[in-house]
């Protein structure tokens, strides 16, 4: 069917993108913001890593629920996003509490807060 499309002149698709290719992008997406989260001291880097990894999450579910013909993922998705949202507001108010009390965004500076 699809060599009588491309005869006809008509555009095909190279191939469709599959669960699979979804949830790659999403693992390496997550474990991108894991390495960061790890390697990075900087509280602002450490911080859009923790969002990477929101993300691929949420790609991971949107896939899921697309694939299932389910709109569950979806909806989880917009909670996801809404609830970082409101982190990020909190964190970068934090962010900049500590810059100025500080001097510095560095993660070592605040070793002393561990309980």
């Amino acid at each position: 069917m699809m060599w009588l499309l491309a005869q006809a002149g008509h555009p095909v698709a190279m191939h469709e993108a599959t669960l699979a290719h979804y949830l790659f992008v999403a693992a390496a997406m997550f474990v991108i913001g894991v390495i960061g989260f790890l390697t990075r001291r900087n509280l602002i880097v450490m911080f859009l890593c923790t969002e990477l990894m929101f993300l691929a999450a949420g790609i991971a579910a949107i896939a899921f629920g697309r694939f299932w013909l389910d709109y569950t993922g979806q909806s989880l998705v917009i909670f996801v996003v809404t609830v970082a949202a409101a982190e990020a507001a909190m964190a970068l108010a934090l962010v900049v509490l500590l810059f100025r009390k500080r001097e510095t965004l560095s993660a070592e500076a605040w070793q002393e807060l561990k309980g």
